[in-house]
């Protein structure tokens, strides 16, 4: 257990905080003693503070997230304010679907880009993201809305996004798990063979032409399955 242990959330959005831990069971590694304290924060976020040296260990800065912690031992984390993204606020009109302090799901339009890219250096959705949510807590430090899934900029649909480090972590985690799921309604042109299937190929990005996405042996398998919703003729 721990003689100080705060969540994220708890802590202030723009001011540095300090966290104290007093290690009072079994060793086990610094990086896994932190994540187990405190359950709000992303490992990868409490590793990059010890790699940051943000971490002291009886004293004693320590960068190492191997390290042994034993019973006894006193861990001190300084949490720096979370950094500004280098991005303009642009009050883009946002359809939202849902919205809470942890969370919010919108309607994304065919047309709008997600993510600031070469030829897409304003008008994003993380552009209006920024004006409609000027108090983000952060995304492992930086002040910047937590895209959990993309769409393409001609797909139109529901995309979750996450306002803190704590959702961000949980609703990846469900994607990985399949507890969180997405589905798409697409219209193709021809007749499928089969009403129903599963599309179990490895997708990326064609090596040729980046703006598409093909069968590339090296990526990871989709596990997409599709269902034949309506006919048209004509």
């Amino acid at each position: 257990m721990s003689e100080t242990a705060l969540s994220e959330t708890a802590l202030p959005e723009t001011a540095l905080s300090e966290i104290t831990l007093q290690v009072t069971g079994a060793s086990d590694r610094l990086d896994r003693y932190l994540a187990e304290q405190l359950p709000d924060w992303s490992r990868s976020r409490l590793q990059k503070l010890v790699e940051q040296g943000q971490v002291t260990l009886n004293g004693e800065i320590c960068t190492s997230k191997k390290t042994s912690v034993q019973t006894g031992d006193s861990i001190h984390l300084t949490i720096p304010a979370v950094q500004p993204l280098d991005l303009l606020p642009e009050a883009i009109p946002l359809d939202i679907l849902y919205e809470d302090d942890e969370l919010i799901i919108l309607n994304k339009p065919a047309g709008l880009v997600v993510h600031p890219a070469p030829g897409h250096e304003s008008g994003t959705l993380v552009h209006a993201l920024l004006a409609h949510c000027p108090n983000l807590k952060g995304i492992g430090g930086v002040q910047r809305p937590g895209i959990v899934h993309r769409l393409d900029k001609d797909t139109s649909g529901a995309i979750a996004i996450a306002k803190t480090d704590h959702a961000h972590q949980h609703l990846q985690a469900q994607l990985k798990a399949k507890t969180a799921g997405r589905e798409y309604l697409a219209i193709v042109h021809g007749s499928p063979s089969t009403n129903s299937g599963t599309i179990d190929l490895p997708i990326g990005r064609h090596p040729v032409d980046r703006k598409k996405m093909a069968i590339v042996p090296i990526e990871k398998a989709a596990d997409e399955r599709l269902r034949i919703g309506k006919y048209w003729s004509g």
